[in-house]
């Protein structure tokens, strides 16, 4: 199964929605799509929505903390919700989750950052 990737500007938040697998296939294609939005000025926060992807590797990994580290430097926020349980393990085990806030759902973590 490949990625889909659904992106959706709500003011200054780039909302992310990835199904399927994320890996070393999808993974620069990913990493070009969010820094396409990221650079154009306009998005200062990240919400990733990964309720619907079902695997994913190292380099799925690489591309979301490499993505954080540009959010931050442009004073921004990523937020992970509404993870399924195999993902999940994968941030708890990686540590990414003492760096990036987990919200239970989509609609929270955008109020969150200030969009409802």
């Amino acid at each position: 199964m490949s990625l889909l990737i659904n992106m959706e500007r709500k003011d200054r938040v780039l909302l992310v929605r990835l199904e399927g697998e994320l890996d070393h296939h999808s993974a620069a294609r990913l990493r070009a799509d969010i820094e396409e939005q990221i650079e154009t000025g306009e998005v200062t926060h990240l919400v990733l929505n990964l309720e619907f992807l079902s695997f994913m590797d190292s380099s799925g990994l690489g591309v979301i903390l490499g993505r954080f580290k540009q959010i931050r430097a442009n004073g921004g926020e990523m937020v992970v919700c509404a993870i399924s349980p195999a993902v999940r393990r994968l941030f708890e085990m990686s540590g990414l989750f003492k760096i990036v806030r987990l919200e239970a759902n989509e609609q929270f973590a955008l109020e969150t950052l200030g969009v409802a």
